[in-house]
């Protein structure tokens, strides 16, 4: 019962965000489309806002700045959907808002279904809050780039922070952006999946980390700040374990990062380099996950990915160290946003520090 009753709350929630997405949509129409502004003069929008306000003090949402809003939410969507493709028909269903429907030459970076972006555009235009849509609309280029977020917005749940931070670390432009040799060594409809779920450039703005840092205290800087690594490697991933072991003879071999992704159903191991790309990373990954595959996948695991993330790499050298290796491997890059100096020192003493000082203490008694 209290899952039903949940679930009613939370279409309820969705209904009533449709209905103001819907308010909103229509009210930015109809202030554009008549021209009120050249009729009334510049100081319409502040009149519109206080009427409104006088006549609905129940309702929030007509502030000046935000009918500012609602204005460029509709000539956002309406304005590039002319300059992009032809207008056909009106979109009409139930209780939605009549909405052009989308069609045309829309630019498809993500070799997502065009079609399929096309109609569904006007129903998911209302499935998320409106404080997204502000930082959606305000800061995408394009309608192509905004339904982008839209879908991935609707697809993960993201709050409204975690959106800043994806549009911040231009998601749109780096996923699916990897050097990979998915295109040989997985099947046909699995290497476009699996190809977008790896991106390049990785943002870890996240870290506070030393100038000359080393492998090992990136890796130690990311497990420490998980659950944000886990929202930049994207929805899917379940974190297994850090410098896992794989005894493979009479050695022991240690795996930087291990996840599994749950969508995918598969293992992905991912080598951490804190300098340039060089060949031989890649064949150390390749030969990583042969030993994930023989050791750990089970009959219900897809191939097992590797991903190298480094400091910097040559395009055509990370191209080249693919070519020839026969499991599926990709090669990104991060970057860091929050550099500490190498002479940085913490505020706080360490044990070494108030051990000494606890000596001098009792030397002087």
């Amino acid at each position: 019962m209290k899952q039903k009753i949940q679930q009613s709350q939370i279409k309820a929630a969705i209904q009533v965000n449709s209905a103001l997405i819907e308010m909103y949509w229509d009210l930015g129409k109809e202030i554009s489309e008549r021209s009120f502004e050249n009729t009334y003069g510049s100081g319409f929008l502040k009149q519109l806002s206080n009427d409104l306000l006088n006549e609905f003090p129940e309702i929030k949402g007509f502030s000046l700045s935000n009918i500012k809003y609602i204005k460029s939410f509709y000539l956002f969507y309406n304005q590039n959907i002319t300059k992009s493709q032809q207008l056909v028909g009106e979109f009409k269903s139930g209780d939605k808002p009549n909405l052009q429907q989308v069609v045309g030459d829309f630019q498809t970076d993500k070799n997502q279904n065009r079609q399929q972006l096309v109609n569904e555009f006007p129903q998911k235009l209302f499935l998320i809050p409106w404080g997204h849509h502000i930082q959606i609309f305000t800061k995408c280029k394009n309608v192509t780039e905004a339904l982008f977020y839209i879908n991935k917005t609707i697809e993960n749940g993201w709050s409204r922070a975690v959106l800043l931070n994806m549009i911040s670390g231009n998601l749109y432009q780096s996923q699916g952006k990897a050097v990979t040799n998915f295109s040989k060594t997985l099947l046909d409809y699995d290497s476009e999946l699996v190809k977008q779920t790896f991106k390049d450039p990785y943002i870890f703005d996240f870290l506070n980390i030393t100038e000359n840092f080393k492998e090992r205290e990136l890796e130690n800087a990311l497990i420490d700040n998980i659950q944000k690594f886990l929202i930049e490697l994207g929805n899917g991933f379940a974190f297994v374990g850090k410098q896992v072991e794989m005894k493979i003879g009479n050695q022991s071999f240690f795996l930087d990062l291990l996840f599994y992704h749950i969508k995918l159903k598969r293992y992905v191991v991912i080598e951490l380099k804190s300098g340039e790309f060089v060949p031989e990373h890649a064949g150390k990954l390749n030969f990583y996950v042969t030993s994930v595959d023989k050791q750990l996948r089970d009959e219900n695991d897809n191939a097992t990915v590797g991903l190298i993330i480094c400091k910097t790499k040559d395009d055509i050298i990370a191209e080249y160290s693919l070519t020839d290796l026969h499991k599926p491997l990709g090669i990104s890059s991060y970057e860091l946003r929050k550099i500490l100096p190498d002479n940085f020192k913490s505020s706080l003493p360490s044990i070494e520090e108030i051990e000494n000082e606890l000596n001098k203490n009792l030397n002087t008694k």
